[in-house]
């Protein structure tokens, strides 16, 4: 698989982003269709263990806090919306991920996440980025270089539902040099390097999505 092209990590961007708080997503065209659908009910642990092995899930297996935020039925930013369209199209829709859009499309990261075939994504909800103040990040959406190790750190390079990302313990992203992402728990108290997971196996055409409530720093394993 094709891996996210950019300049080394510096340790400028890595200290830049020692965050908290919430989450962020992809980017580009928005659009997608399909049928209505009922708010998605909790997921159990039987409908979170049902993975099929292949990484890929369907809206009865979402799960997570934040997943009542999503628009309904086939608005845009809904799982039946964001289903068919390739995630960072997908995550341009999305209301949680405002913020990682933008540094996804700073970057010039839209076409190369699109175009991934199988992916997994840990995308930081838009707390995340505001926990760093708009200045800081105006600054690091200025400087792709420095902006984009950090964005390759959240994306792994084969897709996992929730209970594959359990079963494995820990994976390597597509910035290798940050070392691999801890997973610890399981089902609704899942945790990515320590961020927990506010809606986790979130659809869309190549890619299984896990929003988190902060920002990853590589080279930080928790």
């Amino acid at each position: 698989m094709t891996k996210l092209r950019v300049a080394g990590i510096g340790v400028t961007a890595v200290a830049a982003l020692s965050l908290t708080a919430c989450s962020g997503s992809d980017t580009a065209s928005s659009g997608g269709s399909s049928s209505s659908m009922t708010p998605p009910a909790p997921a159990t642990s039987s409908s979170m263990a049902s993975g099929s092995g292949n990484g890929m899930t369907t809206n009865a297996d979402v799960f997570g806090p934040a997943c009542a935020q999503l628009p309904q039925g086939s608005a845009p930013g809904s799982l039946d919306s964001m289903g068919p369209q390739p995630v960072a199209s997908a995550a341009s829709t999305n209301p949680l991920l405002t913020k990682l859009v933008a540094a996804v499309k700073a970057t010039n990261l839209v076409d190369t996440l699109n175009s991934q075939e199988a992916i997994t994504v840990f995308a930081p909800a838009d707390p995340a980025f505001a926990a760093l103040g708009d200045a800081k990040f105006n600054e690091l959406a200025g400087k792709p270089a420095e902006l984009a190790p950090i964005l390759q750190y959240h994306v792994v390079g084969k897709r996992y539902d929730a209970t594959g990302l359990a079963a494995a313990g820990s994976v390597d992203t597509l910035n290798t040099a940050g070392g691999p992402v801890k997973i610890e728990g399981s089902g609704e108290n899942l945790t990515v390097n320590g961020a927990k997971v506010l809606c986790g196996n979130i659809p869309t055409k190549n890619a299984t999505v896990f929003v988190i409530d902060k920002v990853l720093t590589p080279g930080t394993n928790q």
